[in-house]
Parts: structure tokens; C-alpha cells; sequence
């Protein structure tokens, strides 16, 4: 088996047409590609904007954490009092 089939087949299955078919199965081939590539690039940008909103997330608990921790102080400073 071929590792280019659709080349073959276009090159086989026309001998008379021969390089416009060929031709017409590249752009093909290539426009496929491109297709792929603009789905993996977007992929790629939404696992980086996840990964950012992730880190903010994780901000904003330690955040939470520390205010919560401050309220605890302030609380037991008023029952002292």
C-alpha cells in the first residue's frame, strides 16, 4: 500500500488527465490540512486560556484563604475585647 493512496489513485485512476487530476487531489490534500491545522492552533489557544484561568482561580482561593484568615484574627480580637 501506498503512503500517499489519494495521490495514486488519482494518477491511476486517470492516466489521460493525469498531472490536473494529481494537481486537483494536492489542493485538496492541502486545503484539508490547513483546515486541521486552524482546528489544532485554536485548540491550542483554548488549553492556554484554560491553563490562564486556571492560575486565576488559584489566585483568587489563596486570596479568599488569606481574607478568611484575616476575619478569624479580627473576630478573636473582638470576643478579647
Amino acid at each position: 500500500m501506498s503512503d500517499t493512496p489519494r495521490m495514486q489513485s488519482a494518477l491511476l485512476d486517470a492516466p489521460d488527465a493525469g498531472f490536473g487530476n494529481i494537481w486537483r487531489v494536492g489542493c485538496d490534500i492541502e486545503r484539508e490540512l490547513n483546515s486541521a491545522n486552524t482546528i489544532i492552533r485554536q485548540q491550542q489557544l483554548l488549553d492556554e486560556e484554560n491553563l490562564r484561568l486556571q492560575e486565576r482561580i488559584k489566585q483568587l482561593e489563596e486570596e479568599n484563604d488569606a481574607m478568611r484568615a484575616d476575619l478569624l484574627l479580627w473576630n478573636e480580637k473582638e470576643v478579647k475585647l
